[in-house]
């Protein structure tokens, strides 16, 4: 949502979020609003998704900055001497009252390749910055965007009607 500058009485120009303004008038619950609270949003997600993943007694290691189409990778345990596939999971953290989830392109075709071995996990957080979640989904994605589509936007409903909690 926008953010826009506008004129202050006296010397000065200000910067107004006019979301936090007007939405509220208009019933959105919705507190993420820039740069800042949607990179909060993200960390908060990242870490819930870290301890739910560490509580099954996977390893966990935060891919997020190599930009390779997931966030994290879980490596589980052993089970019967045999070391099972790593999980490669994309975290989505979204303001409680958004409606919808934006994934890359990159993200999807990465999905689309490793089938089975590719989770969304999506993880809700309120003004207070308490958690819902995280609602897993594996293997999400059935169609590749068409060529030039930077990325696309998914109904949040629709996708947490089909995640399980782990």
């Amino acid at each position: 949502m926008p953010c826009g500058l506008q004129h202050a009485s006296g010397d000065g120009w200000s910067l107004v979020d006019s979301a936090r303004l007007i939405g509220p008038r208009k019933g959105e619950t919705t507190f993420c609003t820039d740069a800042l609270a949607r990179s909060r949003v993200e960390q908060i997600a990242m870490q819930a998704v870290t301890e739910a993943e560490r509580r099954l007694g996977h390893a966990v290691i935060d891919v997020s900055a190599e930009k390779c189409g997931w966030d994290i990778t879980a490596r589980p345990p052993k089970q019967n001497g045999k070391l099972p596939e790593d999980r490669h999971i994309e975290v989505k953290g979204r303001s409680k009252g958004q409606s919808t989830i934006t994934v890359s392109r990159n993200e999807i075709v990465y999905g689309l390749n490793q089938k089975d071995k590719f989770w969304l996990a999506i993880v809700l957080v309120d003004e207070q910055e308490r958690v819902e979640g995280p609602y897993y989904l594996q293997n999400p994605f059935s169609l590749e965007p068409d060529f030039g589509v930077a990325s696309v936007n998914y109904d949040l409903q629709e996708l947490l009607s089909k995640a399980v909690r782990l």
